[in-house]
């Protein structure tokens, strides 16, 4: 309920400002959200917990290492 609060008092806080600074305010606000990180929360990626055997695991590792850590000085 207190968010609901904060959002109805920024509501009424916008409505008293130019438009010009509505603009101001959208674009600050915009600037906040963009800069969140992207993707699965936490909680999302929970429910994948313990799926992996070792063995998968192990054999996701050894590809890592094979395929991904390596630098092809040519591909530039």
């Amino acid at each position: 309920m207190v968010m609901l609060a904060i959002k109805e008092q920024i509501l009424q806080d916008l409505d008293r400002l130019s438009p010009k600074k509505q603009q101001q305010a959208a674009e600050l606000v915009h600037g906040l959200v963009s800069s969140l990180p992207k993707g699965a929360s936490g909680r999302d990626l929970l429910r994948f917990a313990g799926t992996l055997d070792d063995e998968s695991a192990r054999e996701m590792l050894e590809a890592i290492e094979e395929g991904c850590e390596q630098v092809d000085p040519g591909e530039w």
